[in-house]
């Protein structure tokens, strides 16, 4: 089993791409961390999930509060 962002999921032996892929991540919208390191791009597809491997996908999200915005209506 690898656990992936909090879950056990059964894909030992599958490449990280297959797997980010498979399950509609967006490229360029996240970073992959495995075992407390960053995983560069150009390595998703040769490295392969082992049995074990504690895996982030780390997400990038936009926004905020607001706050500038509703400051300048004010003034």
């Amino acid at each position: 089993m690898v656990h992936i962002n909090g879950k056990d999921i059964d894909v030992a032996g599958q490449s990280l791409m297959d797997f980010l892929n498979a399950n509609d991540y967006e490229m360029g919208t996240f970073v992959v961390e495995c075992n407390e390191e960053i995983i560069h791009k150009e390595d998703y597809k040769t490295y392969i999930l082992r049995d074990g491997d504690v895996i982030e996908v780390v997400q990038f999200m936009g926004g905020g509060c607001g706050t500038s915005l509703m400051y300048r209506s004010i003034m």
